[in-house]
């Protein structure tokens, strides 16, 4: 089973890395992406790589007042025709088969760039995300801090997204990312005048530049969608970046943009460097994540669990 991306030429040389566009696949019938098999990765992943609560949401919505389901992952998965959820399975590049698709899909849009290998198109640091949610779900209005060729395997889904260079609808302050701070951003229905929407059905895609602001909702049947995303260098110095900043804001510091002090910039990303090249073996095992989290950030850190906590205690009672 091949695994394959495809773009426009015309449109990849003109528009990427920095402007969405559309692309077409062949993963919509690819084995690992139907719903038997995403059923049994619910049981392989470990519990910080699922993220899941009801689809009834809002662009708008306040992350605080996201209704949950009282369900496990595995029952999400098996019941997302009813189950009125949204869910995502993370670092699926942790199962080898999954690494292996993406890698090939990768490397298909990396030869269509003129590079022959994935370090050659600068697509590293590959994550893998896939989405299974019910009919007439959204997800909030947010931004990504990596690259992303969103794939679309089963149902409609529609892809609101926007262009942000001048931060009028995001601000500098709202893209720095950390643990503690939800991905979802304040919204108004103003902004949707400048939205270009994606109706996206099985073997459709797009390509979603690093941080560009958008939210997403499915149609009148359930949807399957896989999100392959990279971080080039460029990338991956600035998300150190952007999260030294908002730890140092948590901490009470004022900072500036990335690139308004070059040096500072420099201490800052050597500082992470340091820290996370400490960390990294610990970070190897989920209930280390889990406490390395809350340590730093507290434990809104760890938001993600609270379905999966609610789905527990009302088991056990």
């Amino acid at each position: 089973m091949t695994a394959t991306i495809r773009a426009d030429a015309a449109t990849l040389a003109a528009s990427y890395p920095t402007r969405h566009f559309r692309i077409s696949h062949d993963l919509a019938s690819h084995p690992l992406l139907q719903l038997p098999r995403l059923i049994e990765l619910t049981k392989e992943l470990e519990k910080d790589r699922f993220e899941y609560n009801s689809g009834k949401l809002q662009p708008n919505q306040k992350a605080e007042d996201t209704p949950l389901v009282d369900l496990t992952p595995e029952q999400v998965v098996s019941q997302i025709e009813t189950a009125g959820a949204w869910m995502v399975l993370k670092r699926v590049e942790s199962v080898p088969a999954y690494r292996a698709m993406m890698e090939e899909a990768l490397l298909s849009i990396a030869k269509q760039l003129g590079y022959e290998s994935l370090d050659g198109a600068s697509f590293r640091d590959i994550e893998g995300y896939i989405f299974v949610s019910s009919a007439n779900s959204v997800t909030p209005f947010h931004c990504d801090n990596e690259d992303n060729f969103f794939v679309q395997i089963r149902g409609p889904k529609f892809f609101h997204l926007f262009d942000n260079d001048d931060r009028s609808l995001v601000s500098e302050e709202m893209l720095e990312s950390a643990p503690s701070k939800h991905r979802n951003l304040p919204y108004d229905p103003s902004f949707e005048a400048r939205a270009k929407v994606y109706d996206l059905k099985p073997g459709e895609g797009v390509f979603v530049p690093y941080q560009v602001p958008h939210w997403v909702r499915t149609g009148d049947d359930y949807s399957i969608s896989m999100a392959i995303t990279w971080r080039s260098d460029a990338v991956v110095r600035r998300n150190k970046l952007i999260f030294m900043n908002a730890w140092l804001r948590e901490k009470g510091y004022p900072q500036a943009a990335p690139g308004v002090n070059a040096t500072l910039d420099g201490l800052k990303v050597a500082a992470y460097t340091a820290a996370r090249s400490a960390l990294e073996p610990l970070r190897r095992n989920e209930t280390m994540r889990r406490l390395l989290r809350s340590a730093v950030f507290g434990k809104k850190a760890n938001y993600y669990y609270e379905a999966q906590k609610a789905a527990e205690q009302k088991k056990a009672a």
